[in-house]
């Protein structure tokens, strides 16, 4: 962080929060109120509130110190995030599942099942890339499948992804400031197998209703996709999500310190050796992939460029934001210290849980994680030690509530998207939030007392 900021975590005032609570709005809002012009402008808006905070603050501090926090929010955080989201949206989107199963109550829970398992290592949007056409394949002979999809959001696109810094970017925002690899996988593991084995059962339950009413398939001859053998197309890219794994690890273990300072901001080695090459993998699946692979999948760059114009205002805009929570009750956001703060002075993990959990159903989760997690310490070695179970809570609300409505999570909406396009009848943004506080709120309360 520049000096000039980390200096005046005190004085900063409020205001300078409203670019970063303007480009989560923006996100939140304008693609249900004016869905035309986010669709066309999104990079302009964007660009817009990064300058908002940007212009400003070279005005009253300087431009080297604009340039000092442009550096470190883009090449020490955004760039790092950005390349590994790119890399296995890249690999995932180019295995492509062919053939067709019979979507019976137990094949669907096994591929919800599956993809929950998944997440965890390609991320939840590449699985979920990976599986839902198939899914949609294989109860394409059906007259209710919404639920399924619904089911899926919440288990492949959130849930799943919980265990390690692959599976959720708010994960491995934690890696990307020192939280250990594993570190997530041994605290959220009994969280998680709780909150997935239970969607699971209601999803069994629901989806034997309906597959047991005599209406719900149709006529003999009428599936539009027959039941053929499954194979694997792009089997390469398998390999390749190997080499992703095996480097995301190797930057979290090989220390060499630091290689060169920008503008204040440190760069390490293994980090850099990290990230060239995840580029070099993301060259060798374009190269690698048969173009048949991609086309079967559909693949398009448009989802990775608007998250990519996205998250470049959210680094550069969420910089005071951390600033101000690090200064904890002498800073601005005095009054969120204290909503997450128990009246001993220790942090209050339901609330850490729920605060994040909220927040993160109406905002992107990546950022939201970051907010809390520099509220409780932003130390990763504190928060992976005394404040462990409070790391905890911070990450399972920031993944697990990330399904309660479709803009929690951006595997979210690219879900939807597919299968509104296969001619599924999605629930609108309130009708899915009927079914996520119908099945996912009554699961988190449970989860508040057994974990948090």
């Amino acid at each position: 962080m520049a000096t000039v900021l980390a200096a005046q975590t005190v004085t900063l005032s409020v205001v300078w929060a409203v670019p970063f609570a303007g480009m989560l709005l923006s996100i939140a809002v304008l693609p249900l109120l004016a869905p035309a012009l986010w669709h066309h402008h999104f990079g302009k808006i964007a660009a817009g509130w990064g300058l908002a905070f940007l212009l400003p603050f070279a005005a009253t501090q300087g431009t080297h110190e604009a340039l000092a926090v442009t550096v470190h929010a883009l090449l020490a955080e955004y760039l790092p995030f950005i390349i590994l989201l790119t890399a296995l949206f890249t690999v995932a989107g180019g295995i492509c599942v062919r053939g067709n199963l019979r979507g019976t109550p137990a094949l669907n829970t096994g591929l919800l099942a599956l993809g929950t398992a998944l997440a965890s290592v390609m991320g939840t949007t590449g699985a979920a890339m990976l599986l839902i056409r198939p899914l949609i394949r294989a109860n394409d002979d059906r007259k209710h499948v919404a639920h399924v999809v619904v089911f899926f959001i919440f288990l492949v696109a959130n849930a799943g992804g919980s265990l390690t810094p692959l599976g959720d970017p708010p994960l491995f925002l934690g890696f990307l400031n020192g939280v250990d690899f594993f570190w997530t996988a041994r605290h959220l593991l009994a969280p998680m197998l709780f909150l997935c084995a239970a969607l699971l059962a209601i999803f069994y339950l629901i989806d034997r209703h309906y597959y047991l009413n005599r209406e719900e398939r149709r006529p003999a001859g009428a599936d539009p996709t027959p039941d053929s053998r499954l194979s694997f197309e792009g089997k390469s890219n398998f390999a390749l999500l190997a080499a992703i794994v095996a480097l995301v690890l190797m930057s979290g273990i090989w220390k060499l310190g630091v290689a060169f300072e920008v503008l204040g901001t440190p760069l390490e080695w293994q980090n850099l050796a990290r990230d060239g090459a995840l580029v070099a993998v993301i060259l060798l699946s374009l190269a690698l992939t048969p173009a048949t692979a991609r086309a079967g999948n559909e693949f398009t760059w448009g989802p990775m460029l608007e998250v990519a114009k996205l998250f470049a205002a959210i680094f550069l805009t969420i910089v005071p934001v951390v600033a101000m929570l690090r200064a904890g009750e002498q800073g601005a956001f005095a009054a969120v210290v204290r909503a997450v703060t128990g009246p001993d002075g220790r942090p209050d993990d339901a609330m850490y849980f729920w605060m994040t959990g909220l927040l993160s159903s109406f905002l992107d989760n990546a950022p939201t994680y970051l907010v809390f997690f520099n509220t409780a310490s932003g130390d990763a070695r504190e928060l992976m030690g005394p404040l462990a179970s409070t790391l905890a809570a911070i990450s399972a609300g920031a993944v697990f509530m990330g399904a309660n409505s479709y803009i929690g999570n951006a595997p979210n909406m690219m879900v939807k998207a597919i299968a509104e396009e296969r001619g599924i009848r999605m629930p609108s943004f309130f009708g899915y939030m009927a079914w996520s506080c119908g099945i996912l709120v009554p699961l988190f309360v449970a989860m508040t007392f057994l974990f948090f």
